[in-house]
């Protein structure tokens, strides 16, 4: 799914563009379910190097813990797909990049994978801020392309937001 696939991610895109550099900040993209998807949108945009770092691709909780310092022990303990994970992986993208923003998801796209507690479509979300980090989980409905369409969509339009709420933030 490229961005010009989807004209509002393009446009979320294009939004970021203008947001990040002018709050002299730099993007990083901590992804699992959606395997590249949302730093692959990001850079389908020319110029997007002015405000994109760096993207991890961490679908194995190996390569969570290998590459973002995730915690092995929270993984067991929690699970891949939770917010004490999603946030994890939005501070170690951060603290292994050069960016001062990044946005992290980790869920269960299916068509299997799921369970009772966490079924398919259930995504959680963490983005990490000079600020601080949040996060929140959703539950899409659809195929395996539908639900990673849709966390791509809602990652970058929720950090478009918080963005522009945070114009005023040094």
């Amino acid at each position: 799914m490229a961005s010009h696939d989807n004209p509002g991610v393009e446009a979320l895109c294009i939004q970021l563009a203008t947001l990040l550099p002018a709050q002299h900040r730099m993007l990083a993209t901590a992804e699992s379910c959606t395997g590249g998807l949302i730093a692959a949108a990001c850079t389908d945009l020319a110029g997007s190097s002015v405000w994109f770092e760096r993207g991890f691709v961490t679908y194995s909780n190996e390569a969570k813990t290998e590459m973002l310092g995730v915690a092995a022990q929270l993984i067991a303990s929690h699970g891949a797909v939770s917010d004490t994970v999603a946030r994890a992986m939005a501070q170690g993208a951060l603290q292994q990049s050069r960016a001062q923003v990044s946005v992290s998801v980790t869920g269960v796209a299916g068509p299997s994978g799921g369970s009772a507690d966490k079924p398919v479509g259930t995504v959680w979300f963490a983005w990490g801020l000079p600020w601080g980090i949040t996060s929140e989980v959703q539950h899409f409905a659809g195929d395996r392309a539908a639900v990673r369409a849709a966390t791509v969509a809602h990652a970058l339009g929720r950090l478009v937001a918080l963005l522009q709420d945070a114009r005023a933030v040094p």
